[in-house]
């Protein structure tokens, strides 16, 4: 299978402890998707600069925690095609110490994210 997106440390040490605002209730997430996802023209279309072997994610936010909003997917209720049919896990390793942040945070760091993701050859699926 393809490499990882991104490296996350896993050392409690370098967390800092803060006081999160109360309005920033709002994550990204990243889904792993099964490669069965590229025999969809839609997301292959979407990913031109996809290089075989990669692998294949939904970027999405929510209000919800990341958990909540793979299972409401998961279960078809405000889900994303790709996520319900193809969705293996979560990766909160790529999203974990970016969370949580304000609305207009995570709608620009969604779309950030999916950017980043595709501009390294990865197949992204984000709305």
């Amino acid at each position: 299978m393809g490499q990882m997106p991104l490296n996350a440390s896993h050392h409690p040490e370098e967390a800092e402890a803060v006081t999160p605002d109360p309005r920033d209730h709002h994550h990204v997430y990243v889904v792993e998707l099964d490669p069965k996802v590229l025999t969809i023209n839609r997301f292959r279309d979407a990913n031109p600069a996809y290089r075989e072997g990669r692998m294949c994610f939904y970027v999405g936010m929510t209000g919800l925690t990341p958990e909540e909003r793979f299972l409401n997917h998961k279960r078809g209720y405000k889900d994303n095609r790709f996520v319900r049919e193809f969705g293996i896990r979560l990766l909160p390793e790529v999203y974990e110490k970016l969370n949580p942040m304000s609305y207009a945070e995570a709608v620009k760091k969604e779309e950030d994210l999916a950017r980043e993701l595709r501009k390294r050859g990865f197949g992204v699926w984000q709305h």
